[in-house]
């Protein structure tokens, strides 16, 4: 019973990531339509996982429940992407207002380098980032990669994992998880824009790992600024896209 159970709460989450990431792709496209049933014969299973899953997608605003006929996907105002970046702002405030807060270990770890071999943060002596710490380093030189060479939906996913794991760094998981749903429903609003360009090679922001830089100098000034213009870029680019 107990391994049925679990085995069923591993498919719902399955199922919620799938239909997540069709969303973010844009596959799924605002205002479209679909039962359970129908889910469920998408992916070969029963529908209480599938039910659940989009029970799930609905509380986290992505899907919107129709009465009597099943889900559809949100649709987001250009107003909707506005507020959400505000929002995701004040969230980077809080979490962001003292960078102490953020505990880098003495450990006997090399810097993370670049693509040429050069150590990509400046430290003094032993000093080095924790495990934890490079692997968000990581995840925000792919998002850079990505977001260079204009590759939206692996962008995306980087992006999502990148802010998810530096907001953890804050040791407050209710602030994590909220931040990482302003930031999942900021990227369904902006993906259906940005679909639209037939190519984003240089448009989207990619500052992720000056932001880790600056974290390690522990510099509050210049994380807020790199913060700032990641919003601010996000909300003129959609905003330009919109309106041509």
């Amino acid at each position: 019973m107990r391994d049925s159970a679990v085995t069923r709460s591993t498919l719902r989450q399955q199922i919620a990531d799938a239909l997540r990431d069709e969303v973010l792709a844009g596959r799924l496209k605002p205002g479209q339509e679909f039962t359970v049933k129908e889910i469920a014969e998408q992916y070969g299973v029963s529908a209480t996982p599938v039910r659940e899953a989009l029970v799930d997608l609905s509380a986290q605003g992505l899907l919107d429940a129709v009465q009597h006929r099943g889900f559809c996907v949100h649709e987001f105002s250009l107003a909707d992407y506005r507020s959400l970046v505000e929002a995701r702002g004040l969230m980077a405030a809080a979490m962001f207002r003292d960078i102490d807060a953020v505990r880098l270990r003495r450990e006997s770890v090399s810097p993370p380098k670049d693509e040429s071999g050069v150590s990509g943060v400046s430290l003094h002596g032993r000093d080095a980032i924790t495990a934890t710490f490079i692997a968000v380093r990581r995840r925000g030189e792919e998002a850079r990669r990505a977001a260079v060479a204009g590759d939206l939906i692996v962008l995306i996913g980087y992006d999502i994992r990148f802010w998810r794991e530096l907001a953890t760094l804050f040791g407050n998981p209710y602030l994590s998880d909220f931040s990482n749903r302003l930031l999942v429903q900021s990227w369904a609003c902006a993906v259906g824009h940005l679909r639209r360009v037939d190519n984003l090679r240089g448009m989207l922001w990619s500052g992720h790992t000056d932001l880790i830089d600056a974290f390690l100098r522990r510099d509050r000034s210049a994380a807020f600024s790199i913060v700032a213009d990641y919003h601010e870029h996000s909300l003129a680019l959609i905003e330009r896209l919109a309106a041509e």
